[in-house]
């Protein structure tokens, strides 16, 4: 017993635990007031310490930043977490905006107005392969970023030159992509609603062509591309829910058995998982998708059907 009662005290000495291990420890465990805001409308929601500051959702407040400050908006109100779960010491909001905040945020954005059209007319001099979407000045103007697009990689280091000495400020030249442009510039869509991208979605997801095959829509590029000429966002919306329901139902093409009659999907309505039924005698029916018995019929003969389908379809 006592052997091991000296194993235990040489793995396991208090000794070993230091004083600045404990206090890591409890800065760790330590429960902090976080706020979350957004530095741009649309950007993406950092948390910040509270810091003392009373705010709501929809304050503006001043934060800081890796090099000085900038104006935010408040857009998750203040709850407590644990320290331990971040990985970098969280930044402090320093205090609620003030007139001459607000009056100072203006001024920067007609600096950088009259900021695009000197670069613009920069651009044209130097004939650059760009296009300039917008420019913004940081909250204490020590910095003008220049958003742009280019079909590839452009050389504007004479031009950050031109820039710095005419604005006698620091340059930052920033390629984003034309979801990101549409984004900036905001804008309409089809429906008739404020872009969605500039109105509310933070990240952009990836959407895909079978996105629109799946909801039945007709494959035209103007009906289902944004003014971005991308596919529209909104297609992720329901797209879950497409496909669980497309799961349930039989492929087009394919052979079924409907009241002992043999025939082919040749369409769905979707949403209200109806399919429509061609047979043999020329007839097509509705059908609900519980009225159907699917068949095991073979791959290549569907494949060649929808192919023509699609091809009397287009025609």
């Amino acid at each position: 017993m006592k052997a091991n009662e000296n194993i235990q005290e040489k793995i396991l000495p208090n000794n070993l635990i230091s004083e600045e291990f404990q206090k890591e420890q409890a800065e760790d465990e330590e429960m902090v007031k976080i706020i979350g805001v957004q530095l741009d409308q649309t950007g993406k929601l950092y948390d910040y310490l509270q810091n003392g500051v009373e705010l709501k959702y929809g304050n503006y407040c001043i934060v800081e930043m890796d090099k000085g400050v900038e104006i935010a908006k408040v857009y998750k109100s203040v709850s407590l977490t644990n320290k331990k779960q971040y990985r970098k010491p969280l930044k402090r909001i320093l205090r609620k905006v003030t007139l001459e905040d607000l009056e100072q945020n203006k001024r920067n954005e007609e600096k950088g107005h009259k900021a695009l059209l000197v670069c613009q007319k920069r651009i044209s001099e130097r004939v650059l392969p760009m296009k300039l979407v917008k420019v913004k000045y940081s909250f204490d103007g020590s910095k003008a970023v220049f958003y742009f697009t280019a079909e590839g990689r452009v050389d504007f280091r004479d031009l950050v030159k031109d820039l710095a000495s005419r604005f006698k400020t620091r340059i930052e030249m920033r390629q984003i992509g034309v979801r990101d442009e549409a984004r900036l510039l905001k804008g309409y869509g089809c429906c008739g609603r404020q872009l969605c991208c500039s109105l509310f979605l933070r990240d952009f997801e990836p959407v895909s062509i079978r996105m629109a095959k799946d909801q039945c829509l007709t494959l035209n590029p103007g009906k289902i591309s944004g003014i971005c000429g991308r596919l529209m966002c909104c297609l992720v919306y329901e797209a879950e829910h497409y496909e669980e329901i497309r799961r349930r139902l039989p492929k087009l093409g394919e052979k079924v058995m409907v009241n002992n009659e043999e025939g082919r999907v040749i369409s769905f309505d979707v949403l209200k998982e109806l399919i429509i039924v061609d047979f043999s005698d020329g007839r097509v029916l509705k059908f609900k998708g519980t009225e159907v018995q699917r068949m095991k019929g073979d791959n290549n003969n569907n494949k060649k059907f929808v192919k023509n389908l699609r091809y009397k379809k287009n025609s």
